[in-house]
């Protein structure tokens, strides 16, 4: 028998319980421990269950639950306090003004493929996304009128189960929106509201959830409706799901797409952040629209937009900078190029290295680098290596001088920090260490924490972990229809005392997830040790397509399954922020191993630092910056080195990992002698949290990419607006201007103050150069004096920029120029002469890509 008819039933909220739905959605819950107790005290296994959502929640709890707590003073209490904060937090006015920017409008559009702002909104993968989420957090903190553009994966990234031969398989379960902190956007008559681009030569629609992120809106685009066809419904199925086909469609969507949703909804930001390159179409879109609507030529245009571009590369990996070939660029963009009055090989040139090469595929990476003023890799080491990386694109410049900075990344501590931890550090550090994370002072303190407050604090959590991952491996168990006997006996797995290691992290063959095992001897006598007993818990996801990946992630199920291990050595499966959050807050140490230099950062260990956890890694990413050779702020695996052969490598640095475990880590978190606490450990600890905790938060990252990225980019976008283009008509004159003199300038007669080849540490010297400008006026040249440490292969090792200035008047078309240099350090010196043009409307000098360097006499 079928119903007639059916219904769905929802609890029915209390009129003083209805203030949850301000909390409920805004993810501003995900940063603040006592939302999320409210919303876990209504029923704490379901509040884990669903995923820590708290709409879902408030649509399925228990209508006698309900109204159990609409009845308790104490529980209304906390929950009017926690709304009345949230009001509070978001009306505050902006912490900062940018150009021409309408109040409560956005002045930065920051897009990227993945967000990671809680386990309820399942459309991050890993660090990217991660990382995303905590910028949209900090921004939120710092109060920067700021909107983030993503896209709403009805099957988010995949959900990990294991084959009983420990072989990773993916499942996609079907989110429904409407059951998540997410709203649609609708117009003014309340209807859907929908935006359409040109994707080839069909027409694709997406409709737009909003998500608010604190005081941030995030709005992320939808396929998924009846307007299009199956085929194109499922562009916003899957994170990184698909061919390479569907991967384009998704980049042209974000970027074109994301865009196009901005003007329907009012929104002109001046600055677009790309946040890895798979959002550079966004820029373009923005070149394309200068043209069509304003008049601007294709020049002109891309003057205008790379003004107002910031990049941000996050791979060293050539796998993780997108390439399309050039038929299937054909397909997508032969039309788009011609509307924009372009060839279609001149439009293919602006993703390729070389421009003049017809067979090389199209970059995203390289496209966001040509149409970007502002461009950064996320760790020292990595604004290096993307230097080297990417250095085709600027040809005329030495590698060193490549215009690409760096801004390490840094994590939302609020939201990374236990709530144990949290609560030690409102009683030592004060409460404004979540408001001011970057500040010194305030971290300074945390040199008074008590050490057994500190370890009774960390034991807590140690002791949760365990208690978490035993509640995971019995689940595991469950799924895999064990035996009752089996299921029984992860009761007893792991120590809640003894030293536990984490390594958490996508399974990508450099990061080495299996580098431990290849000493299995060294292994089982660490393990078998019961008096300092040592215990590893691994988790993490391989992409679906990384084969290799995957056979790692077998090779370690399978050793811990085995009789010797399985006590001691935990896989969990699929690896989210929940699984994150435990392991970064309960572990010991925190141990990376990637193949130096291709971690282009690292934030899972920051995360790990901000609660106490040691770090134990190869000196990549933002451990590279941080480490200090003493090792009182944790271990490093190795000194930097780079190699060729990798077997070498790993052999080299298996055995520097298990020399400092057992040597230096184990002793000396089991030296107990008094009081029977670790001291020389917690020391460690509270050191990492002085030095680290200004240095890598969000809070500071977010803040250095507004001083000097957002700022300047919005500035001078303003600028070359004003007057209906007029500035960027004539810098863009100027710079055609400058192209066609610069072959004729000249730099020669470089002389010194001393003719000696001998100079002492500290000994000025007066540098003259002369200067033939080519019909370049002298305002619009910069000279500069390049200098610093060379090598045995004579090239600069280290180099430092100091600018000279025209000594007296033109004559006969020479400008004679000056400056002075002082060497700081004994060695072998030298100095070049260099010029590059100036404009007062080019944001950097690099821009053009002209350089000139003194003749050789």
């Amino acid at each position: 028998m079928q119903p007639l008819r059916t219904f769905s039933v929802f609890p029915k909220l209390p009129k003083q319980l209805e203030p949850l739905w301000i909390l409920a959605r805004n993810y501003w819950f995900a940063w603040n421990h006592g939302i999320e107790a409210l919303f876990a005290d209504i029923d704490p296994e379901m509040w884990k269950a669903c995923d820590k959502n708290p709409v879902w929640m408030l649509n399925h709890a228990s209508q006698s639950s309900l109204n159990h707590l609409s009845e308790d003073p104490l529980y209304l209490e906390r929950l009017n306090r926690l709304v009345s904060n949230l009001e509070t937090y978001l009306n505050s006015p902006p912490s900062y003004s940018f150009e021409d920017t309408e109040p409560g409008k956005p002045a930065i559009a920051y897009f990227s493929f993945e967000f990671g702002i809680s386990p309820c909104l399942p459309i991050y993968s890993g660090g990217l996304g991660i990382l995303a989420g905590d910028h949209l957090k900090s921004a939120s903190d710092l109060n920067i009128p700021l909107v983030g553009i993503g896209l709403a994966y009805a099957q988010g990234y995949f959900r990990q189960y294991m084959t009983p031969d420990g072989w990773q398989q993916e499942k996609y379960p079907d989110y429904d929106f409407n059951q998540m902190p997410l709203s649609l956007v609708k117009d003014k008559d309340g209807k859907r509201l929908t935006i359409t681009i040109n994707l080839g030569n069909e027409p694709l629609s997406a409709q737009i959830w909003e998500a608010n992120v604190g005081r941030i809106k995030l709005l992320l685009l939808d396929t998924n409706i009846a307007e299009n066809r199956e085929e194109l419904r499922s562009i916003t199925a899957r994170l990184y799901g698909g061919n390479l086909e569907m991967r384009l469609r998704q980049e042209i969507l974000l970027g074109i797409g994301g865009l196009t949703a901005l003007a329907k909804l009012g929104r002109y930001p001046k600055v677009i952040h790309m946040n890895e390159g798979h959002s550079a179409f966004a820029v373009l879109e923005r070149v394309r629209l200068l043209i069509k609507e304003s008049g601007l030529t294709f020049e002109v245009a891309v003057e205008v937009a790379a003004s107002g571009s910031i990049f941000t590369t996050h791979t060293p990996v050539p796998a993780g900078n997108d390439r399309f070939p050039p038929d299937l660029m054909h397909k997508y963009f032969e039309a788009y190029a011609k509307d924009m009055g372009l060839a279609f090989k001149v439009f293919m040139a602006l993703g390729r290295e070389n421009p003049h090469d017809d067979n090389e595929t199209f970059c995203m990476t390289v496209l966001a680098l040509r149409l970007s003023v502002f461009n950064n890799g996320v760790s020292k080491l990595h604004g290096r290596v993307s230097r080297h990386m990417w250095r085709k694109v600027w040809p005329q410049f030495p590698e060193d001088d490549v215009p690409i900075g760096s801004n390490t990344n840094g994590i939302h501590a609020p939201t990374w920090v236990a709530k144990d931890m949290s609560d030690l550090f409102d009683q030592y550090l004060g409460s404004t260490w979540r408001e001011d994370p970057d500040n010194d002072r305030i971290w300074a303190q945390a040199a008074n924490i008590p050490d057994w407050e500190l370890w009774r604090v960390h034991e807590k959590l140690r002791e949760r972990l365990v208690d978490f991952v035993r509640r995971k491996m019995r689940d595991q168990c469950l799924a895999r229809g064990m035996r009752q006997k089996d299921i029984l006996a992860v009761e007893s797995i792991l120590n809640p005392k003894a030293l536990t290691i984490g390594f958490a992290r996508r399974f990508a063959t450099y990061k080495r997830a299996q580098l431990l095992l290849q000493d299995k001897e060294s292994l089982l006598r660490i393990i078998g040790n019961k008096e300092r007993p040592v215990q590893f818990i691994f988790a993490g996801k391989a992409h679906p397509q990384d084969q290799d990946g995957k056979r790692l992630m077998q090779e370690i199920i399978t050793v811990y399954r085995s009789p010797e291990f399985r006590m001691n050595m935990i896989f969990l499966e699929d690896y989210d922020m929940d699984i994150a959050a435990h392991l970064i807050s309960g572990c010991d140490v925190w141990l990376n191993n990637p193949r130096r230099p291709l971690e282009a950062c690292g934030t899972s260990g920051m995360k790990a630092v901000f609660n106490g956890v040691m770090q134990f890694s190869t000196l990549d990413g933002w451990w590279d910056e941080a480490w200090k050779p003493d090792n009182s702020l944790g271990w490093a695996i190795g000194k930097g080195e780079e190699y060729e052969n990798q077997s070498l490598q790993d052999a080299v640095e298996l055995k520097t990992l298990y020399k400092i475990l057992e040597s230096e880590i184990i002793p000396d978190f089991y030296d107990r002698e008094n009081g029977n606490l670790p001291f020389n450990w917690i020391k460690r600890m509270r050191d990492a949290l002085v030095h680290f905790g200004p240095r890598f938060q969000s809070n500071r990252m977010v803040q250095e990419y507004l001083h000097t990225s957002y700022i300047p980019a919005c500035k001078t976008h303003h600028e070359l607006y004003k007057g209906g283009f007029a500035p960027a008509k004539e810098l863009n004159q100027w710079r055609m201007g400058i192209m066609t003199k610069w072959d004729n300038l000249v730099i020669k007669d470089v002389r010194t103050s001393s003719g000696e080849p001998n100079l002492h540490v500290g000994q000025p010297v007066s540098v003259t150069a002369k200067v033939f400008l080519a019909d370049i006026k002298p305002e619009h040249l910069r000279l500069d004096i390049y200098m610093g440490t060379v090598g045995q292969d004579n090239s600069f090792s280290r180099r430092k920029i100091k600018p000279m200035q025209p000594d007296g008047p033109v004559i006969d078309g020479w400008q004679i120029y000056k400056g002075e240099f002082t060497p700081k350090e004994p060695g072998k010196f030298g100095f070049t002469v260099r010029a590059m043009p100036s404009h007062p409307l080019l944001p950097a000098p690099h821009s053009i890509g002209l350089v000139r360097w003194a003749a050789a006499e």
